[in-house]
């Protein structure tokens, strides 16, 4: 008789199955939006003004969380608190399935671009926002002015699950040669390119085979399914990159290269819009061009939000 004191007891030691994992633990979506916060602002505190809940509201979450997850998610350093490893882990995703939630009871059966005020969420790279999702927010202003765009970084975490990640956004703004999903509509074409110091006086005014196996290389991303297409090319040549830094955007390489023996690789945009310091070289063989491309889940396939927003990605391609 007392497992019928407290809902689910009598499940407690029994493994739950995916779709009642909340329920078998006596949580609810509060409990998300309160794992959600507690993740991003590392104080119970501010997690509690964040979510317009008590303080002893969100301690009570803490703990049911400490309980659910067998970790303590939070640890105290000094006068703050800091994530645990799983934690880290955890916050990507906790903040995918809160999107993921809220896109579901946002849902429309119609769209209306004059007087929608939708928001839709995009991943991009750097370059992504900076060439293809400027001229997007362009559009959508001028189309569709209540309409919102949020743009969020690419992770890791998108490249390794890209289809567990992609049903919770609208979609990806990303060259071909990163994602596999078959459902994507280019946006516009580039070329890569090698910039190097005005100033390196090892290079000449043309790149050769030798000075892209002995030059340093300023890195963008290293793991195995986030490498550079360019880069993916330049090993099937034969050509290993030596890679004295790293630094997970196109944009800030030609900097790093002023004043120094580095060479990095770039789509001609990125090298156009910082010329001052660099020599923009081309490659010594042919490379394959750079396709900037938006990529969705096909759960999107049929929202009619969604199709107006690929149609306006696929109206400005150049």
């Amino acid at each position: 008789m007392a497992t019928d004191a407290v809902p689910g007891a009598a499940n407690q030691d029994k493994p739950a199955r995916r779709g009642d994992a909340l329920l078998s633990f006596g949580l609810d979506s509060t409990q998300l939006q309160a794992l959600h916060a507690l993740l991003s602002e590392l104080s119970v505190t501010a997690a509690a003004a964040r979510l317009g809940r008590t303080q002893p509201t969100l301690s009570r979450s803490l703990r049911r969380l400490r309980r659910h997850f067998g970790d303590p998610l939070l640890e105290r350093t000094g006068n703050s608190y800091r994530l645990t490893a799983f934690a880290e882990r955890l916050r990507p995703l906790a903040a995918a399935a809160v999107e993921a939630v809220d896109r579901t009871f946002a849902a429309e059966t119609t769209f209306s671009p004059e007087t929608s005020t939708r928001s839709f969420t995009i991943a991009s790279s750097d370059h992504g926002i900076a060439t293809a999702g400027a001229e997007l927010f362009r559009r959508v202003r001028s189309l569709a002015p209540g309409v919102g765009l949020r743009f969020l970084p690419v992770t890791t975490e998108l490249l390794e699950h890209e289809d567990e990640y992609l049903r919770t956004v609208d979609g990806v703004l990303l060259p071909h040669g990163y994602l596999t999903l078959a459902s994507s509509v280019d946006v516009h074409t580039d070329r890569w390119v090698c910039v190097v110091a005005a100033d390196n006086q090892s290079v000449g005014e043309k790149l050769t085979r030798q000075d892209l196996e002995r030059l340093p290389w300023i890195a963008t991303f290293t793991g195995q399914a986030s490498r550079p297409p360019a880069w993916r090319q330049l090993e099937l040549l034969g050509i290993v990159p030596r890679i004295a830094a790293v630094a997970e955007s196109f944009l800030v390489v030609p900097r790093l290269v002023r004043g120094t023996d580095a060479i990095g690789v770039v789509p001609s945009r990125v090298a156009a819009a910082e010329q001052a310091g660099i020599r923009v070289l081309e490659f010594p063989f042919e490379m394959v061009p750079l396709t900037e491309a938006f990529w969705w889940h096909p759960v999107h396939d049929h929202d009619p939000g969604h199709r107006w927003l690929r149609g306006v990605l696929s109206d400005q391609r150049v």
